[in-house]
């Protein structure tokens, strides 16, 4: 998918939110954050603690658009990709989110291809919301070797952050850092 995290954080200007880089970040989340993707909290301490950030002075509606505002599209070339690479591997998904971003990137999907869940590309998808653990904490990734049966030195790992990257290679597996303007069906997996 493609995302843009900087329309998250103007959106979330506009709304009134001035240290808004102080509580989240592709790399850090502040806890509450943190809470809501790994669901230690829930959506509505989610928003309640968003309100009480700026008094009130907004909705619930315009926190979720502000929230979701990075969202922006799939990438159908990959996401054909992914099926075909998917009868002769198998292909599990790590991801950072949450509830809300969930049922909007599944919209997207559904709005974009008629695919009701990016899940159906792959043979397991682990979101951090429902495993309780966050990347490039070395839990998730534990869970999901342990819960899929793979062994890391067996498994290429791809991510577009270092820090994730990182603790992936320091369990051993293989691994690409994905770059700006890179994808995944120009990789050599052979």
């Amino acid at each position: 998918m493609n995302i843009d995290p900087g329309k998250t954080t103007d959106a979330f200007k506009e709304l009134g939110f001035t240290d808004f880089e102080k509580m989240y970040t592709m790399l850090k989340a502040n806890n509450v954050f943190d809470g809501l993707e790994t669901g230690h909290i829930s959506e509505t301490d989610f928003y309640n603690y968003m309100l009480e950030a700026v008094n009130g002075r907004v909705t619930i509606d315009q926190v979720t658009g502000a929230w979701n505002a990075m969202l922006l599209d799939f990438r159908t070339e990959s996401l054909g990709f992914l099926k075909k690479l998917g009868e002769s591997h198998r292909l599990f998904l790590l991801s950072n989110t949450n509830n809300i971003h969930k049922q909007a990137f599944d919209a997207i999907l559904m709005d974009q291809t008629g695919i009701s869940s990016l899940d159906k590309f792959f043979d397991k998808a682990y979101y951090s919301q429902h495993v309780g653990f966050r990347k490039p904490g070395t839990e998730i990734f534990e869970f999901v070797l342990k819960d899929a049966g793979i062994l890391a030195p067996e498994t290429l790992y791809i991510d577009d952050l270092y820090p994730n990257i990182e603790t992936a290679s320091g369990l051993g597996f293989n691994t690409h850092l994905l770059l700006p303007g890179e994808r995944i069906e120009e990789l050599d997996y052979r």
